[in-house]
């Protein structure tokens, strides 16, 4: 698990990026980027990292799941992923 200063950080950039998404477009369809260096440097979406949303885990995460590969394998081996078998040949 994470520290949960780490995910409290994580959310604040990611309503940050979300409050700034429409000036941030707008700044970079007219070419002001000195407008645009002016805004919160956790505004831009780059600095968001991908982590699981059970853990907080932020290497091996699975886009498609949302999740990290070791909950991942947890919950697959459970039957709590619709689709998601173990391999056997």
């Amino acid at each position: 698990m994470a520290k949960k200063s780490i995910e409290a950080r994580q959310r604040k950039r990611e309503k940050t990026v979300a409050k700034f998404a429409e000036k941030r477009a707008a700044l970079k369809a007219e070419g002001d980027y000195a407008a645009l260096a002016a805004l919160p440097r956790n505004a831009s979406p780059v600095r968001l990292k991908n982590r699981c949303q059970l853990t907080g885990r932020p290497r091996g995460f699975m886009r498609h799941f949302g999740i990290s590969r070791v909950i991942f394998r947890d919950m697959a081996l459970q039957g709590k992923i619709p689709g998601v078998t173990k391999a056997s040949w």
